[in-house]
């Protein structure tokens, strides 16, 4: 029975205890992924051929035996998420196998996500969410500069040159999924003669669009330090500007945009 003071029963309260620390140790997710990336567990999984037991894990890893039973709890925690899948072995034993999610970390693929996975758990990038309730009740247009003071998100990127090679690294490892997504979405760029590829940054996302359309024109806009020295091709070219102050026409404007935590692509037609 609820008392004077509370909405719910203690029952429910001592479950909601429950759901809050689990929200509250939902941080261990992605610093769990980036345990197994920094380990190099997709990478070994996918060398050894076929599904790896714990203790073959273990071994690899050459970890000490007082961190066995934490190697083991972290290994559980992914195959929770479905980062990793837990298969039987010879009907006797389990072995942990790579999913599609985790495919995606295995660096000798064309459409490895490390870079991204690193990018997205940079302290600066995680710390800055500890501001959302400054942010929310200040002027700042963005959390970023709450965190960081006046300078933008974009400012910080190209004042550090460790983080910006993070950035540009993790932007060109996501570009190569594009390659896979043009195989079943060709349709999306027919019918277009010219695209403006906004902060396209180093083209690597702009070079797999040209392989497939070689009679599209493209255009990537992006800043002198990002652009400079950069060559294109006979349907490829690099423009220095910014994207706050011009745009060169085209027919298409592509925004593959970075927006703290998540990627979005996104097409603007003015053929019409």
């Amino acid at each position: 029975m609820a008392t004077k003071n509370d909405l719910y029963k203690p029952s429910e309260l001592f479950h909601a205890q429950t759901h809050l620390y689990k929200i509250m140790y939902g941080f261990l997710n992605p610093m769990s992924v980036k345990w197994a990336l920094d380990l190099k567990i997709p990478d070994i999984i996918h060398n050894h051929g076929q599904a790896i037991t714990l203790s073959e894990l273990i071994s690899a890893l050459n970890v000490p035996q007082s961190k066995e039973t934490c190697v083991n709890r972290l290994m559980r925690l992914l195959a929770h998420i479905d980062f990793f899948a837990i298969v039987k072995i010879h009907e006797t034993k389990e072995g942990y196998a790579l999913t599609p999610t985790s495919q995606l970390l295995v660096s000798t693929t064309d459409h490895c996500l490390s870079a991204m996975v690193r990018l997205l758990n940079t302290p600066t990038l995680v710390d800055s969410y500890n501001h959302l309730g400054k942010w929310t009740c200040g002027e700042d247009l963005t959390i970023v500069e709450t965190a960081l003071g006046p300078e933008s998100y974009w400012d910080f990127i190209h004042q550090n040159s460790a983080y910006l090679k993070c950035f540009n690294d993790a932007m060109e490892s996501d570009s190569h999924v594009v390659r896979l997504a043009l195989r079943d979405c060709k349709s999306v760029f027919e019918g277009i003669g010219s695209l403006v590829d906004v902060g396209g940054g180093t083209g690597n996302t702009a070079k797999i669009i040209c392989e497939t359309f070689p009679e599209l024109k493209y255009i990537v806009l992006d800043l002198p330090q990002v652009v400079s020295g950069l060559t294109g091709t006979n349907n490829l070219s690099f423009v220095t500007g910014n994207m706050f102050k011009s745009i060169p026409q085209a027919d298409t404007v592509l925004l593959k945009v970075y927006h703290t935590t998540r990627i979005i692509i996104s097409f603007f037609s003015f053929s019409d």
